[in-house]
């Protein structure tokens, strides 16, 4: 009889395996049901296409001398993947907190980093992931062009970031979907529709205008349209600054939250 003695396995610096482990089961939740959380984003950000182009005057309406189509596209492309790259980071954070298996995310020997990582990275891809398909599919409505390769991804990357970090925080702090779907109802959800997504910042009253210039979604939306059509109504270069800004604030909060154990481990 062979005996077989195991051996500790010494962790120094980053944990590669885990890490890669821990990112390969963020895509793989979201893979596996492709239907509910690929098909069906590209499916919703077509109707919403639909609806607010033949409702706003469709080919016959222009803003800023671009054509509605042009303008509302890039917008619902933004806004799908924001949403999404949300919606993956919270729910794996709930569900595993709802079944009670969150105790197989802390057992390992995965640092703070090393988790924020891991479902940073899943939120974003899956947020790219919507992102690509449904701009596939809206090409084939409107002759969408890329104007600026390096902002399109710049605030792509930016946006699915900042809601992959507030999922983050979101899930931490919630203990039920109820929560979660507050969160979305009263907070992502207005936030998106304000920003600018399906009409000029320009058109509205002065006062809603100051508003809507407070809001970091008009930054996240503006900067992605002014990829396609190089045309902004805020200033890129404030708006991306803020974008950083608020995004290295949500990580070092999922960082404390994630290091203290707030909510995941008493």
């Amino acid at each position: 009889m062979i005996e077989t003695k195991l051996k500790t396995r010494q962790i120094s610096g980053v944990n590669w395996q885990g890490l890669k482990t821990l990112i390969e089961k963020e895509i793989s939740r979201f893979i596996i049901v492709y239907t509910q959380t690929i098909v069906a984003p590209v499916v919703t950000t077509l109707m919403f296409y639909t609806v607010f182009a033949l409702a706003f005057g469709g080919v016959a309406r222009s803003v800023g001398g671009t054509p509605y189509l042009l303008f509302l596209a890039p917008g619902l492309l933004m806004m799908s993947m924001v949403q999404n790259a949300f919606a993956n980071t919270s729910s794996s954070l709930v569900i595993s907190k709802v079944q009670g298996n969150i105790v197989d995310l802390l057992m390992p020997p995965l640092s703070a980093g090393e988790l924020l990582t891991g479902f940073l990275l899943g939120g974003v891809l899956r947020g790219l992931v919507v992102g690509i398909a449904a701009g596939i599919v809206i090409a084939l409505f409107v002759p969408l062009s890329i104007y600026s390769i390096g902002a399109v991804i710049a605030y792509s990357i930016l946006g699915t970031m900042m809601l992959s970090a507030m999922g983050i925080a979101a899930g931490i702090w919630s203990q039920k979907f109820d929560h979660i779907a507050a969160v979305t109802n009263f907070v992502i959800t207005p936030l998106t529709f304000l920003s600018g997504t399906f009409y000029a910042m320009s058109t509205l009253p002065p006062f809603w205008q100051f508003l809507g210039h407070y809001n970091p979604f008009f930054y996240m939306i503006d900067g992605f349209r002014y990829g396609f059509i190089g045309h902004s109504e805020g200033d890129l270069a404030f708006g991306m600054g803020l974008l950083i800004l608020i995004n290295i604030m949500l990580v070092s909060l999922c960082y404390l939250m994630l290091s203290s154990g707030y909510k995941i481990k008493s």
